[in-house]
């Protein structure tokens, strides 16, 4: 049940990066959602490669309350996070 949860983060973190190459979210918004990120990645406890999409993605999502991350990279890091959900999801 709690990898559901944590694949759900991974969803709905995964849309967020994809949905910030066209729209502008508010910096409160994305500093909560990284911040999220970073804490779900303190889990796995950087033993395997998961957890450092997450604090990498975490990552991207505050430093793009600041600047601007070419469009490529935040595809990327959606696309993998996405991926990572489906595969907790195939997991159980």
């Amino acid at each position: 049940m709690l990898v559901k949860i944590l694949g759900g983060i991974d969803i709905i973190s995964g849309l967020i990066l994809l949905l910030a190459i066209l729209f502008t979210f508010p910096k409160g918004f994305l500093l909560f959602v990284g911040i999220i990120l970073i804490i779900k990645s303190s889990i796995g406890l950087l033993k395997d490669f998961a957890s450092w999409i997450d604090i990498i993605s975490g990552m991207m999502l505050i430093i793009l309350t600041a600047i601007d991350i070419p469009k490529f990279i935040l595809l990327a890091m959606g696309v993998l996070l996405i991926q990572k959900a489906l595969f907790s999801f195939l997991g159980e």
